[in-house]
């Protein structure tokens, strides 16, 4: 082989720069959550459902049909329903904004896995273009010889007809 390829060879790296990825990051982090995290995404996911926006309202019907027409345990105003709903709302918010925060730890994480995966396919990107650019000069380098060679044997077989035309008419 010759020199710029043994050169070119010895330049590339032996695997890609970027680890095949065995799980994906929610799968590797997800062992990684705690309890208190885990509940606010099983609540988070569960109050923004229609399901529970069907169920509150359902509650909200029965309770007040129980309260109005049946045994009164919080007459109309309904001071009982309004408590609840005031520690629901309490609630809500709470366990929502800690979900937000998790939510947003994970973009970033996220964000930070793109950016080092986009640069190391900028690294494999770049080794590419190395080769693709050695082979170009390492093409046109034999092009180059071939045309030479061929000027070469075009010039001899002119010579060799030319000295064989000059030697029959001697």
């Amino acid at each position: 082989m010759s020199d710029p390829i043994q050169k070119l060879l010895k330049s590339l790296p032996a695997i890609s720069f970027r680890p095949i990825p065995i799980k994906t990051w929610h799968q590797q982090h997800e062992s990684e959550l705690s309890f208190g995290e885990r509940a606010a995404d099983v609540l988070r996911n569960a109050m923004g459902s229609w399901a529970f926006v069907g169920i509150f309202i359902g509650v909200m019907i029965v309770w007040s049909i129980l309260n109005t027409f049946a045994t009164p345990w919080d007459p109309y105003p309904f001071i009982l329903l309004n408590l609840f709903l005031s520690m629901l709302a309490g609630l809500q918010g709470a366990i929502l904004l800690i979900a937000a925060k998790r939510q947003d730890a994970i973009s970033a994480a996220l964000a930070q896995h793109d950016f080092e995966t986009d640069s190391a396919a900028r690294d494999d990107v770049t080794a590419l273009l190395e080769i693709n650019r050695t082979q170009l000069e390492l093409i046109a380098e034999l092009q180059r010889i071939l045309k030479e060679q061929s000027v070469a044997s075009s010039l001899g077989t002119a010579r060799s007809s030319s000295s064989a035309s000059t030697s029959s008419e001697a």
